[in-house]
Order: C-alpha cells, then sequence, then structure tokens
C-alpha cells in the first residue's frame, strides 16, 4: 500500500515557502548587484554618450588617451603572459617541493592582497627608484610599470593553481613515468591539462587587476604621456582637468576592451575544462 500525502497540504505550504525564499534571495542579490555593478556602469556609458557620438569619439580617440589605452592592455598582457608562467612555477614549488621557510614564503604571497597598492608603488620607487639601495633605476620607464603590475598580480595564478595541485592524485603520473615519459613530457600531458582552466582563471583575474591598476603605477610611472601613462591614471587626470565626459569616454573604452579581452580567456577557459574532462 502507498503512504498518502499529509491531508493538510504541508508539503505545499512548504513548497511555496521555499519558493518565497528563493525569489526573496534573489531579488536582493539583484538588488545587491545593480546597486555595485550596474548602476555605476550605466552612469559611466551614459555620461560617455551624453555630449553625442562625436564628442565621444573624439574624447576615446584622443593621441593621448589612444596611447595610454595602448600601454595599458600591451603591459597588461605582458604580465599576464608572465605570472602564467612565473605563478604556476610558484604554484609546483609550495605544493610539491619542501624547503627551509616554505610557510614564510607562502605567506608572503598574499602580500600584494593586504598591502595598499599606494604603499606598494612607494616601496617599489624607494627600491628601484633614483636612489635605489641595488643600483637599479627604473622609475618613470615601462619596465618599473610592468614590474609593479607584476607585483600587484601574482598572487591571482598561484591561488588559482595551488589547489587544483593539492588535489591531483599522483598515480597518474608515477603510471607515465613508468611509460618512460620524462618530466617535461609528464607535466605537458598528465599535469598540464588538469591545470589549465584554473591557470586562465588566474590570468582572467590578474589581467582585469592590472587594466585597473592605478596605486602602485601612479607613483613609479611618472605620469609621461605617450610615455609611461597608464588608462586609470589618464581617467583620473581627465577627472582633475574638469573633463568628465572624457574620462567617462575612455572609461568606456577601456571597460568594453577588458570584457573582449576576459571574453576569449573565459572560452579558452571553457575548452580547456571540456578537453581535461
Amino acid at each position: 500500500m502507498v503512504a498518502a500525502g499529509p491531508p493538510d497540504g504541508s508539503g505545499l505550504r512548504d513548497s511555496l515557502r521555499v519558493g518565497s525564499g528563493t525569489a526573496l534571495l534573489r531579488g536582493v542579490v539583484t538588488t545587491y548587484l545593480s546597486l555595485i555593478v550596474l548602476l555605476p556602469l550605466a552612469a559611466v556609458v551614459w555620461r560617455s554618450a551624453e555630449g553625442g557620438r562625436a564628442a565621444f569619439w573624439h574624447e576615446a580617440t584622443a593621441p593621448q588617451a589612444l596611447a595610454a589605452l595602448k600601454l595599458t592592455f600591451l603591459l597588461s598582457l605582458g604580465v599576464t603572459a608572465i605570472n602564467l608562467v612565473a605563478g604556476t612555477l610558484i604554484a609546483w614549488v609550495l605544493v610539491r617541493d619542501e624547503f627551509p621557510g616554505k610557510r614564510v614564503v607562502d605567506a608572503l604571497i598574499d602580500l600584494p592582497f593586504a598591502l595598499p597598492t599606494i604603499v606598494a608603488g612607494a616601496v617599489l620607487l624607494a627600491l628601484y627608484g633614483q636612489h635605489s639601495p641595488v643600483g637599479l633605476n627604473l622609475a618613470y620607464t615601462r619596465a618599473g610599470v610592468l614590474l609593479a603590475l607584476a607585483f600587484e598580480t601574482l598572487p591571482f595564478v598561484v591561488r588559482a593553481v595551488q589547489p587544483v595541485l593539492l588535489t591531483m592524485e599522483p598515480d597518474m603520473e608515477e603510471a607515465a613515468r613508468c611509460l618512460g615519459a620524462g618530466p617535461l613530457v609528464t607535466f605537458r600531458r598528465i599535469v598540464l591539462p588538469t591545470i589549465a582552466p584554473a591557470m586562465l582563471a588566474g590570468a582572467a583575474l590578474g589581467f582585469a587587476r592590472a587594466v585597473g591598476e592605478f596605486g602602485s603605477v601612479v607613483l613609479i610611472s611618472g605620469n609621461l604621456p605617450y610615455k609611461t601613462e597608464m588608462a586609470a591614471v589618464h581617467v583620473f587626470t581627465l577627472v582633475e582637468s574638469d573633463d568628465p565626459a572624457g574620462a567617462a569616454a575612455v572609461s568606456v573604452v577601456l571597460l568594453a576592451l577588458s570584457l573582449v579581452v576576459l571574453a576569449a580567456i573565459s572560452l579558452l577557459q571553457r575548452k580547456g575544462t571540456r578537453h581535461a574532462d
């Protein structure tokens, strides 16, 4: 005999209660995202188009703006490529090797997250500025800007790859070595397909941070137009010059180009995940 459901309709009430709770949660999330993300972005887009298409195009394609955007994306892509390699190697060493001071090194990886970016810029300027104690002057150069971006974005790849390496079973690697595969072949055939999605996820976060970085580069770059001025600093300069429409136009271009690059990285990440499966 099949037991009958509750005659008092409590199951229906429970379903309605769960549905109401889910709807309320979705409403809270949507409202929060709208206030924090969607409305500010919409305001920037609206402000950039306030003077019409001609004014927007004039501001977005100004020589100084184009130079800042080009430098920002070239350096951001460059530092992302560097972090893909360096961050993966650091994560590998932290997971697979044992050495004195390992916990200290592991804690130092998170230092850029805790250190205010303007303080990081001051530290880098003191270490690699005109009075460098190590004899290396990178102040007001693109190399100095690249160094600042590398410092700020390094943790993203490390912290994305590290948990994946910790959960990997060594059986497949040992089997590959038993079959005569060398370390490089084992890494390329066994390890890399597993950690590639995490590498790309960390790279996407690092790229997004590099594109919008301000504090760590504003001091060491010197903000030299057409040479070391980054897009975020250029936007700040336009705001200080009482040109909010120009700042909004450059911001919209920066946002659009960033979304294109992040979408490309996300596509590569999904392909890597399907390949690993």
